[in-house]
């Protein structure tokens, strides 16, 4: 029986260290994703109030807005890739709700395709998953505006826990655009045919 013990306290710490180092990168991991996460909402938010303004509905003006939205996040992530989707809707309620525009399932596959009829109630000549339209519409229209921004983790540790290399994070906001005019009307609904 041995009995002399020196070393063995290294020993223990040796083996320990390895979980510990690995579950403090793991956390500042973490709290980075939570950091960029939150900068994105609140840098989003900003840019959607900005853009809901008169001025805002001009095309210069939202590339502007979302200019300074991908400039202050890749602040963060210099090599982010951002993108931005804005959907306009005629009302709050229709914007929560995000109703598909109601089409014929013919071939009874669940999809609007092989030109199946749908009813066009934004007149887009389009079959609208969520009922609304692509752009910053016009006065008292109520538009999404959301930003998807996708890096590289902060530390290489994903590999090792069997995590994606990069991190996506989405930041979205609901504003409704000012009473700057009277609210557009689409009309009465017409019926497309799904591609």
């Amino acid at each position: 029986m041995i009995k002399d013990q020196a070393g063995a306290t290294i020993v223990e710490f040796g083996l320990i260290s390895i979980v510990l180092v690995t579950t403090l990168l793991g956390f500042m991991d973490l709290g980075h994703s939570l950091y960029v996460q939150s900068v994105l909402q609140g840098t989003v938010q900003k840019s959607a109030r900005d853009a809901t303004l008169e001025s805002g509905k001009v095309d210069v003006q939202q590339q502007l807005l979302d200019a300074a939205v991908r400039e202050r996040v890749q602040l963060l992530a210099t090599n982010s890739t951002v993108t931005f989707s804005r959907r306009y809707f005629r009302d709050f309620t229709k914007a929560a709700q995000a109703t598909a525009e109601a089409f014929q399932d013919i071939n009874a596959n669940g999809l609007c395709d092989n030109d199946e009829p749908f009813q066009d109630n934004n007149r887009n000549t389009v079959w609208d998953r969520d009922g609304g339209d692509n752009g910053q519409g016009g006065a008292k229209d109520d538009v999404v505006y959301t930003v998807k921004m996708t890096y590289p983790r902060l530390l290489p540790i994903a590999k090792l826990v069997g995590l994606s290399e990069n991190v996506t994070v989405e930041a979205r906001t609901v504003l409704e655009n000012q009473p700057f005019g009277e609210q557009g009307d689409y009309g009465s609904p017409i019926v497309g045919h799904c591609t």
